[in-house]
Parts: structure tokens; C-alpha cells; sequence
């Protein structure tokens, strides 16, 4: 695994204290499902850095899903990661433009949207 630094490492951190607030535990009980990303510093598939998200369990772990098998892999580039989390890039348009590639199940990734992360406070 590779050891790069990601802008989305802080995103991931926030994520994580995220599902241990009452609207985190919400999100994770609705949603209920294993996500893993591959996220890569400048092209997918290369250098990439492994975070699981498991809504589950209500957990964010950098490394490899150890319980099985994600229900869906995301692989794609830290800045667009950060644009998605943001909601500044649409996660459908992303996929249709090979900006996001999805391995696992469909249904699955369709509802890991923007809406899982928490929002930025307004000041």
C-alpha cells in the first residue's frame, strides 16, 4: 500500500468523528453497507491509497476491507475526491466520464452519495 500523502486523508479523518455524531449513526444505519476506496494522487490505478468505509460498523479505516468483500470498490483521483465529497462533482457524471470507476455492486454505489459526508460548518 502506498504511503502518499492525500488531501483526502483529512477528509476521510472528518468522516470518522462524522459517524460517531447522532446524524453519523443516522446515515450509517440507513445506508448499511462496505465501501472501499482506491484513491490515486494523479491516475487511477497507480500509487493508490486504500481507505474502507464501513457503514456497518460505523467505521473509517485506511487499509484493505478485512470482513469479505466491500459491496463497492471506488477507484479515482484524490482531486476528484475531494470534489465529490464537496458535491462539487456528481457522482454519475464522474463514472460516465471514467473520472470513477466502480467494481461490486451497482445498487450499492448508488447510495454512497454526497449527502453521507458531513457538511461543511457555515461561519
Amino acid at each position: 500500500m502506498a504511503t502518499t500523502e492525500l488531501k483526502s486523508d483529512a477528509i476521510f479523518e472528518l468522516l470518522k468523528r462524522f459517524l460517531g455524531t447522532e446524524e453519523g449513526i443516522a446515515v450509517k444505519n440507513k445506508v448499511n453497507l462496505v465501501y472501499q476506496f482506491n484513491i490515486s494522487p494523479k491516475k487511477i490505478g497507480i500509487d493508490e491509497v486504500v481507505y474502507t468505509i464501513d457503514l456497518k460498523k460505523g467505521e473509517v479505516i485506511k487499509g484493505q476491507y478485512e470482513g469479505g468483500k466491500p459491496d463497492a470498490t471506488f477507484s479515482l483521483k484524490d482531486e476528484d475526491f475531494i470534489k465529490l465529497a464537496n458535491g462539487k462533482l456528481n457522482p454519475q457524471i464522474a463514472f460516465m466520464r471514467g473520472a470513477l470507476k466502480i467494481k461490486g455492486s451497482l445498487s450499492a454505489a448508488q447510495k454512497f452519495t454526497p449527502d453521507i459526508f458531513p457538511k461543511p460548518a457555515k461561519l
